[in-house]
C-alpha cells in the first residue's frame, strides 16, 4: 500500500522499543509503514515528541500500550495527540488496548473517578475516537465525549482453550469471586461447559464502601433542633431524638466453591491479572477440592511486582494472557505465562474505521452482558 496516498498513518506513542512490538504487528497486518516520530524522555523526565512527517489533513491512529510506568505512558499519549492536533491532523484515533486507571471508575469515600478525569484529558489533548479492549467496566464508555469501540478478546482466548488444552471438554469455568460470575458464565455457555463460583475469598471488593453515603454514623443517636422560637417568644418543646439504624459490619463468610470441580480441569477467567495473590489462593482452594489442572485466562496481563515468581511457585499450571500489555520480561521469569496475539482484531478495527465500514462484524454474537 502506498502510505502517502492511503489517507491515514499509524504512529506508536511508546518511547520503549519493547513496547512498540504490538504497533509493528498491527502495521504489518495493515500493509503500511509505522509513522516516523521520536518519543523520548528529557534528563528531567519531561516527555518530548517530534513528528518527523506531515500529517495535515490525515487520519492518524496512535497505538499506545501501557508498560509498568503507567503515568509516563499516559503523558506520551497526551503529548503526541496534542502534537498531531497542532500539526493539523484531521482525526486522531487512540488505539489503547488496555485503558489505564480503569479500576478507578467508581466513587470512593473522599476519592475521585480517575478514569473520568483521564477521558477528559484525552479529549482535551485532541483525540476524537478510541479503540480499546475489555474495559474493566463497560460503563467507562460513558465517560467519553467521543466514540469508544470496546473490542473483546474472548474469541481468541476461547480458541486457545479449544486448541491448546487437551480434553477441555472435561473442564469447568471458574469465577474467582461472585463479581466475575457474569464473565465466567459467558465463557461457560460458549464452550458448553459447567460453571463454578468461589465465594468468601479474602478480597477488597470494589463495591465495598463505593461512596461515602453508605458510611454508618459515628454516633447512633442524632438530636434535632433544641427548640423553635415562636412569635410569642416562647419555645416549642425539643424535637424527639432521631434514631438511625446501625449499619451491620461486614463479615467474610468461609470460603466455599459453588460447583463440583473434582476430577476436572479448572479454568479461571477474568479481565485483568495484576496482583496474583487472589488467583494463587483460588488455585489452592480448587486443588483442595479435587481439580487436577488449573488454568487462568485473562485479557490484560499486567503481572506487577513479584507476580511471575508467585505463579511459578503456585498450583497454577498455566496463565494465558493477550499482548495488550508488554510482558516479555515476565515470560522469561515464568515459563507458565503464555501469550495470545490480538493484533488481528485491532488491525481490522483500524481498517474498518478508516474505510467507514460497520464495526458490527467484530461484535458478532456478543451481547450486552458479555
Amino acid at each position: 500500500m502506498n502510505v502517502a496516498k492511503s489517507g491515514y498513518r499509524v504512529f506508536s506513542a511508546n518511547s520503549s522499543a519493547a513496547c512498540t512490538e504490538l504497533a509493528k504487528q498491527i502495521t504489518e497486518r495493515l500493509g503500511v509503514e509505522l509513522g516516523k516520530s521520536v518519543v523520548f524522555q528529557e534528563s528531567n523526565r519531561e516527555t518530548r515528541v517530534d513528528v518527523k512527517e506531515s500529517v495535515r489533513g490525515q487520519t492518524i491512529f496512535i497505538i499506545q500500550t501501557i508498560p509498568r510506568d503507567v503515568n509516563t505512558a499516559i503523558m506520551e499519549l497526551l503529548v503526541m495527540a496534542y502534537a498531531l492536533k497542532t500539526s493539523c491532523a484531521k482525526n486522531i484515533i487512540g488505539v489503547i488496548p488496555y485503558f489505564p486507571y480503569s479500576k478507578q471508575c467508581k466513587m470512593r469515600k473522599r476519592g475521585s473517578i480517575v478514569s473520568k478525569l483521564l477521558a477528559s484529558m484525552l479529549a482535551k489533548a485532541g483525540l476524537t475516537h478510541i479503540i480499546t479492549m475489555d474495559l474493566h467496566q463497560k460503563e467507562i464508555q460513558g465517560f467519553f465525549s467521543f466514540p469508544v469501540d470496546n473490542l473483546r478478546a474472548s474469541p481468541f482466548l476461547i480458541q486457545y482453550i479449544q486448541e491448546e488444552i487437551p480434553d477441555y471438554r472435561n473442564a469447568i469455568i471458574v469465577a474467582k469471586s461472585p463479581a466475575a460470575a457474569k464473565r465466567a458464565q459467558s465463557y461457560a455457555e460458549r464452550l458448553r461447559l459447567g460453571l463454578a463460583v468461589i465465594h468468601g475469598e479474602a478480597q477488597c471488593s470494589e463495591s465495598d464502601m463505593a461512596d461515602g453515603r453508605h458510611s454508618p454514623p459515628c454516633v447512633r443517636n442524632t438530636t434535632g433542633h433544641t427548640g423553635l422560637e415562636l412569635p410569642s417568644g416562647k419555645q416549642q418543646a425539643p424535637f424527639p431524638g432521631i434514631e438511625l439504624p446501625m449499619m451491620m459490619a461486614k463479615e467474610k463468610p468461609p470460603i466455599t466453591v459453588v460447583g463440583d470441580v473434582g476430577g476436572r480441569i479448572a479454568i479461571i477467567v477474568d479481565d485483568i491479572i495484576d496482583d496474583v495473590g487472589d488467583f494463587v489462593a483460588a488455585a489452592e482452594i480448587l486443588k483442595e477440592r479435587g481439580a487436577y489442572k488449573i488454568y487462568i485466562m485473562a485479557t490484560h496481563g499486567l503481572l506487577s511486582a513479584d507476580a511471575p515468581r508467585l505463579i511459578e511457585e503456585s498450583a497454577i499450571d498455566e496463565v494465558v494472557v493477550t499482548n495488550t500489555v508488554p510482558h516479555e520480561v515476565q515470560k522469561l521469569q515464568c515459563p507458565k505465562i503464555k501469550t495470545v496475539d490480538v493484533s488481528m482484531i485491532l488491525a481490522e478495527a483500524i481498517r474498518r474505521i478508516h474505510n467507514g465500514e460497520s464495526m458490527a462484524y467484530l461484535f458478532r454474537n456478543i451481547t450486552v452482558d458479555d
